[in-house]
């Protein structure tokens, strides 16, 4: 039985530029209660998910209390448990609520950073294959690097909550046309 609703679309935000944080052309995607995780083990299974979808180097933790990106590799964000905050994008960015079920989707340069959140709150973190998250602060000069590295980012070739047929194989090719 599928943990995930095979009709579920995201929901799609583009974030522009804001001279330190950079963010991405590509539409950063969010999945509201997409993942069943009414169970014992809520991490376990938004692990199984995503890695039957391919996006491994998986974490458990928050988010980071402080803006931030990665300019080496796109980044899904699957709530376990909990609810927070997140201000996605930047300090010009938008704030979501994101609660057990959901899914973020960050195309690399997407700036992060955790507003509030309760204190059972729980993320696994994935990534698609490729080079190693790193964690990049806002300064002009990592801006300016950023810009370098990002349009190098190989696409995924499957979406972490849909497989090789989902909405970001779609959108992300759709928006580099």
């Amino acid at each position: 039985m599928s943990v995930v609703s095979t009709d579920i679309e995201p929901l799609t935000f583009v974030f522009e530029d804001d001279g330190l944080v950079p963010n991405n052309p590509l539409p950063f995607l969010v999945y509201k209660g997409a993942v069943d995780v009414a169970n014992d083990h809520p991490e376990k299974t938004i692990e199984g998910l995503f890695g039957a979808n391919g996006w491994g180097a998986m974490w458990r933790n928050g988010v980071y209390d402080y803006v931030h990106y990665h300019a080496t590799v796109h980044e899904a964000l699957g709530v376990a448990r909990g609810r927070a905050c997140v201000r996605f994008g930047g300090n010009r960015g938008q704030e979501f609520e994101i609660t057990p079920g959901d899914v973020a989707i960050l195309p690399a340069g997407t700036g992060h950073q955790c507003v509030f959140a309760t204190p059972d709150f729980c993320v696994v973190g994935a990534y698609p294959p490729g080079p190693p998250m790193q964690i990049t602060r806002p300064t002009p000069e990592n801006h300016a690097k950023a810009l370098k590295t990002i349009p190098e980012v190989k696409l995924p070739k499957t979406d972490p909550v849909r497989g090789e047929d989902g909405p970001l194989v779609r959108l992300w090719k759709r928006s580099t046309r």
